[in-house]
């Protein structure tokens, strides 16, 4: 690919076109860096292989132990099989700014025995959790450990004849494991296999996204501060529980996504992977570029070659290891701007291509893409940017990012605006249609009402602003509540508009299907480590003498469309007649189904 072509998207979307030098030389960076990046690989698959590499690999003879650390100046292993003796296993430097270490013996490093670094950097000792571990367990008096994880038998997968082609249009089912359950705990990996699973798949959802699984040593920060990228969040289970979980999904026919966190990282050094080697740049820019200013976390500097291997080798070890089927890219607004988006109305062009973009990461994010392309041809990206930013879906050869979708983010805050600034009889259903048909040119959405970003505390769910207090008295099925009614028919009026006209795909947090009560509120000091509302009331849907079964048995209804209509195609949407004053608007999609939809004045 030559950055000297002219490229389709300037065609796809003709405001772009006074910007064709700032997409051409967003390409050459992409050419340039793909050159460099690749001169001694055949593909992004065959580069990204670090995990195969660094961390434990157990051998006949033994274990290889190796770490990438260029400003440490020693390394020593310490752990369960040593007792803890900080001088008896050092590793030696082997250049490049590796260290390696092999240990004799095939059970010289038992299955779960613990494990932790000591590293020496400027004059002082610390210690570490290996980079690439692929278990990080939270000790009793609050401490984090490494661990081995090498269990005899393999986990055995049966998933061979599961096909992503299958999945035409994703109906995304978001989840968060440890509050899937009803009590007040953290559910596991094998209580969502055993319990939720069968709910999803009778529901109608093709495809699950599963939040929080990257280890993160907050509870609360709903796992979008990741501290050790190659574990999973052991406070769910095991890895093999893990795999059970992604290998039934796909014996249902249904895919999974893992949200994805590379656009930050926890500043924890303790448990995380800042100042591992003893220097704030290893992985993260210096000094206060390093330093996001609203979250409080590390930011990864995309332009190192050895954070372009960490990073993409992490997209391949998913893959591969745990058979995911895709990602959805968390906080991609925040990777595409030095300033991370904060702050700015982005209502003009000019604001995507200027000295604030940061083409370093817009050339990650284009690899990431190629990569996931190369490892799984029918996997899903997509990509949570709330800038907008054009040509994120379209085609890399084409002057893309290269995602096949971006969430539809401003169709959830129009929906939470409007229900909580106005009553319904003064919606306006012009700005409506123009909000839920409204995209870039050539790219698609995955259209949805609220997700879990609209429930968190300090907000609620939309049935909660419509109905509030009413649905702790009269949910009943025989209650002609009035606010109730109301309520119910103005969730299913938003959910069916939504579905068929805001995206190409369609998400739904878990529990919102029927209608889940009030907000998600983790644990923590304020709420004396409550878990009340940090679990979903499965049984609400289950009450046949509960109102909540009619919305889920109204949602099932409305995925079922798809059976029957290829309602998702792009720009097959025509309005027909809108009546802002008698608030109906009839409209067809995908030439075959007619809707007249009016509010209950």
């Amino acid at each position: 690919m030559k950055s000297e072509k002219r490229f389709k998207i300037l065609d796809i979307d003709v405001y772009l076109q006074p910007f064709e030098s700032d997409i051409k030389k967003r390409m050459k960076h992409y050419e340039d860096m793909k050159s460099k990046t690749l001169k001694n690989y055949k593909d992004f698959s065959s580069f990204a292989n670090a995990h195969l590499y660094y961390g434990f690999h157990q051998t006949n003879d033994g274990f290889f132990y190796r770490e990438w650390a260029p400003n440490a100046d020693s390394l020593s292993l310490i752990g369960d099989f040593n007792n803890w003796n900080r001088k008896s296993h050092p590793l030696r430097k082997i250049g490049s700014g590796n260290w390696e270490i092999f240990i004799p013996g095939q059970n010289s490093l038992p299955h779960k025995s613990e494990i932790k670094v000591q590293v020496t950097a400027n004059g002082k000792t610390f210690d570490r959790i290996p980079l690439y571990i692929k278990r990080v367990i939270q000790k009793d008096f609050g401490g984090f450990n490494g661990q081995i994880w090498q269990p005899k038998t393999p986990f055995i997968w049966t998933d061979n004849n599961f096909d992503l082609k299958n999945i035409t249009s994703p109906l995304i089912y978001e989840c968060h494991i440890g509050m899937s359950t009803e009590s007040e705990s953290i559910g596991t990996y094998n209580e969502f296999t055993e319990k939720i699973l069968p709910k999803i798949k009778k529901a109608g959802y093709n495809t699950i996204q599963l939040m929080a699984i990257m280890e993160h040593p907050y509870y609360a920060s709903f796992g979008y501060q990741v501290s050790n990228f190659y574990a999973i969040s052991s406070r769910f289970g095991t890895p093999e529980d893990l795999k059970n979980l992604i290998n039934t999904a796909h014996s249902m026919g249904i895919a999974v996504l893992l949200d994805l966190v590379h656009s930050h990282a926890v500043k924890n050094t303790l448990e995380g992977i800042n100042e591992f080697d003893g220097s704030e740049h290893q992985f993260f820019h210096s000094g206060s570029k390093g330093n996001h200013p609203a979250w409080g976390t590390k930011l990864f500097n995309y332009g190192k070659p050895e954070v372009i291997h960490f990073l993409l080798s992490n997209i391949k070890f998913w893959l591969n290891e745990y058979h995911f089927d895709g990602f959805r890219f968390d906080g991609v607004t925040s990777m595409l701007y030095h300033n991370h988006g904060l702050g700015v109305s982005f209502d003009s062009y000019e604001k995507y291509f200027s000295m604030n973009t940061d083409i370093e990461a817009i050339t990650y994010l284009q690899f990431a893409n190629e990569l996931i392309k190369e490892i799984k041809p029918n996997s899903i990206s997509i990509a949570e940017d709330m800038s907008g930013m054009p040509g994120m879906c379209i085609p890399i050869k084409d002057g893309g990012i290269g995602f096949d979708y971006r969430l539809a983010m401003g169709v959830p805050d129009f929906w939470i605006k409007t229900i909580s600034n106005l009553s319904d009889e003064d919606w306006d259903l012009g700005k409506m249609w123009y909000e839920l048909t409204t995209r870039r040119p050539g790219e698609k959405n995955i259209g949805y009402c609220e997700s879990h970003d609209q429930a968190l505390v300090g907000d609620k769910t939309i049935i909660f602003w419509l109905a509030d207090k009413e649905m702790y008295w009269n949910m009943e099925i025989n209650s002609n509540n009035h606010v109730i009614n109301r309520a119910i028919s103005l969730i299913k009026l938003i959910k069916l508009i939504t579905f068929s006209l805001a995206g190409e795909g369609y998400l739904n947090f878990m529990g919102n299907e029927f209608g889940h009560p009030e907000w998600i509120d983790f644990p923590r000091e304020g709420n004396n480590w409550s878990y009340k509302y940090a679990r979903r009331q499965w049984s609400l849907s289950e009450d046949n003498n509960l109102k909540y079964k009619q919305l889920l048995n109204f949602d099932k209804s409305m995925l079922e469309l798809t059976k029957y209509s290829d309602i998702f195609i792009q720009n097959s949407h025509e309005l027909i007649h809108m009546d802002n004053d008698k608030k109906i608007l009839v409209y067809s999609k995908a030439n075959i189904y007619l809707y007249l939809i009016s509010t209950l004045i």
